[in-house]
């Protein structure tokens, strides 16, 4: 009786997190609520066995710092700056804003990333009367490809780094960013050329955003300062957690501490607090909540079973399905939730005789990551993309988007495959 109440409970939920009708952090808490109700876990299960808190604080910590370097202006800066040294020319704005895009998703992390720069592309788009529907289509895709590359760049990453304790920060971007340079080098070949004839500059217009005060972006008190000092000690503490024995998880808390510390005299704890995505934080929770009750009812385990049989315990083959079922997935519903429901399933291999899970996570999370730019509700960023772009009335068609992000993800998914193959299962297999 569990699994079939646990199996209905997830779905339902799930099917209303995809359509969107009603907030997906409410769809997700609602629930976990019916699972403690219906006795499938206890609320100490709940909160000791199923919710992680350690990805639930890290993401905390990262918001706080974003949201309080955000203030100093200094993103915006960046991206006004970078649009006059190419003087509105189209294909090298287009080019700039997808290396911004992947280099903030990977550094930060790609929601963040879109939720500073799509309000300045599109402003800068409207200045220039360039056609927004290019650049928008390569932040998304930039943001997941750039996400891809490191343990903080895209959700399921960080989940994935969450549950698996050997799989550090060096470890993505030694593994992962390979591939993510290579996807979005391959990326810029193929979506340049489909926009060049429909990139045309607005010659008449350069002059406003020549004449645009870049630095007035820039407020300089000690807040900007601090906020760069305190970003930049945090993600060298990342890349060197591993030596120092300190937590991901701890190190981002002791930034944004301190950040929150340093920075009280300018700017109230409470307006911080009151710009983190609290509704982002507690769809987490109750979508490992929702996990959780897969987990405890054992559908997690038949369904482990299942991919074992169906590849009939053969390493190579587990390692490209869990990559494909993953991109393709991923591509239909948002991989947030996708993930959380495969991470409990790979940790199951381990019981069937595969002890090197290794090549396994790391095509989980390409599939995931890369799988996102599939449709506009694949990834969160391509989402909160689309939000941005409907209020300022620019609305993305979900159709026209799909049109180039399926084929790309193809492509992705191809390419993911060889490099998993080669890198991975030639070694291990030979």
């Amino acid at each position: 009786m569990d699994v079939i109440l646990a199996g209905i409970i997830f779905i339902v939920s799930y099917t209303f997190i995809m359509t969107e009708k009603i907030n997906r952090a409410v769809v997700a808490m609602a629930g976990g609520a019916l699972l403690l109700l219906t006795g499938i876990y206890s609320v100490n299960d709940m909160f000791t066995d199923y919710i992680d808190w350690n990805t639930i604080a890290l993401l905390f910590a990262m918001m706080v710092l974003i949201s309080i370097t955000e203030k100093t202006g200094l993103f915006s800066f960046i991206a006004v700056r970078f649009a006059q040294q190419v003087r509105g020319s189209p294909i090298p704005l287009l080019i700039g804003v997808s290396i911004l895009t992947a280099i903030g998703s990977a550094l930060l992390d790609n929601v963040t990333t879109v939720l500073i720069l799509v309000p300045i592309v599109l402003k800068i788009t409207k200045q220039l009367n360039l056609p927004s529907f290019p650049y928008l289509l390569m932040i998304i895709f930039s943001s997941n490809i750039g996400g891809t590359a490191t343990l903080i760049g895209d959700p399921p990453n960080i989940m994935i780094g969450q549950a698996v304790d050997h799989l550090t920060f060096l470890s993505f971007i030694n593994h992962l960013a390979p591939v993510a340079i290579m996807m979005f080098v391959i990326m810029l070949g193929v979506m340049l050329p489909l926009f060049r004839r429909t990139l045309r500059s607005g010659k008449s217009n350069v002059d406003e955003l020549m004449n645009t005060d870049a630095s007035a972006y820039l407020v300089r008190t000690p807040m900007l300062y601090q906020s760069v000092a305190v970003l930049t000690m945090t993600l060298f503490g990342f890349l060197l957690h591993a030596f120092l024995h300190i937590d991901l998880t701890v190190i981002a808390l002791s930034g944004a501490i301190l950040l929150l510390l340093v920075t009280e005299k300018e700017l109230d704890a409470e307006q911080v607090f009151s710009q983190v995505e609290w509704v982002t934080l507690f769809f987490f929770i109750g979508l490992f909540a929702l996990v959780g009750g897969l987990e405890s009812a054992g559908i997690i385990d038949e369904l482990a079973r299942a991919i074992v049989l169906w590849t009939d315990g053969d390493f190579a083959a587990t390692a490209i399905l869990i990559l494909w079922i993953s991109g393709l997935f991923s591509g239909i519903v948002d991989n947030i939730p996708f993930v959380a429901a495969m991470i409990p399933v790979v940790e199951e291999f381990a019981g069937y005789g595969m002890v090197y899970l290794d090549p396994i996570w790391w095509s989980l999370a390409l599939g995931a990551c890369l799988g996102g730019n599939a449709t506009l509700v694949g990834a969160s960023a391509n989402v909160v993309v689309a939000g941005l772009a409907e209020g300022s009335g620019r609305k993305l068609s979900f159709i026209r988007f799909m049109l180039y992000g399926i084929p790309f993800v193809i492509l992705s998914l191809v390419i993911a495959t060889i490099y998993i193959y080669i890198r991975y299962l030639i070694p291990y297999t030979s």
